[in-house]
């Protein structure tokens, strides 16, 4: 999942992206509201995590120029502010879920999974196949054949990405924007390294290869 958490605490909302990165998923981060809704215009994320109170435009704000837009992507609003006359209100600005701090982490990633579900449900696929090669998005599951494949949080990222674009070339540049973050090359062999990783869990041991380099180009999965 692509998370943008909208949160104007620096350690709360580190401690979210964090988390959520440790389990494979990428969060983007904004310290305002402005910032927040540029960056949820502009992009595409699964779900958003908004914290009501924030500096330069409040979060109800937010999610009412949002909605506004036409921009349905799911919300959480997670907000100091919880009773039930601040959820009722949180819910009718156009928030899909509502969590009162304090929290546990492991109840927000099972809120935030149900809203991706949900977005699944209206056309976003969280099941990607090629061939006998399967990954499941919400359960971090993968299998090819009979074999079930343990990845790690990155690899997972990479794999993900490279069967969201299944049969087209992914640059190097677009590997580095959406599964490590960076808008610059760091002129390492950071990709290189982690493709072969990726490429020895699922290609080795099977007649088919599926992960392949196109010279010059970058890399496809393909399943001819």
């Amino acid at each position: 999942m692509r998370l943008l958490i909208i949160e104007d605490d620096r350690d709360a909302a580190d401690y979210i992206a964090r988390a959520f990165r440790e389990v494979g998923h990428v969060a983007d981060q904004a310290p305002d509201g402005e910032e927040g809704l540029a960056l949820a215009v502009d992009r595409q994320y699964d779900v958003l995590i908004v914290d009501r109170m924030l500096p330069k435009r409040d979060g109800l704000s937010v999610i009412g120029e949002l909605r506004a837009k036409g921009i349905e992507t799911p919300v959480l609003i997670l907000s100091a502010l919880g009773q039930v006359d601040d959820r009722v209100k949180g819910l009718r600005a156009g928030g899909d879920d509502y969590l009162p701090k304090p929290y546990s982490f492991s109840e927000l990633l099972a809120r935030v999974e149900v809203l991706a579900r949900r977005r699944g449900g209206r056309g976003e696929e969280t099941v990607y196949r090629v061939a006998d090669l399967e990954l499941d998005r919400l359960s971090h599951q993968i299998r090819r054949g009979k074999q079930d494949i343990d990845l790690q949080p990155r690899e997972f990222r990479l794999l993900e990405y490279l069967m969201k674009h299944a049969g087209q070339v992914v640059t190097r540049t677009m590997l580095l924007e959406n599964v490590w973050d960076y808008h610059f090359d760091p002129q390492t062999n950071v990709i290189d390294v982690h493709i072969s990783r990726l490429r020895s869990k699922i290609d080795k041991g099977f007649s088919q290869p599926l992960l392949h380099t196109i010279r010059g180009a970058g890399y496809m999965i393909r399943d001819k």
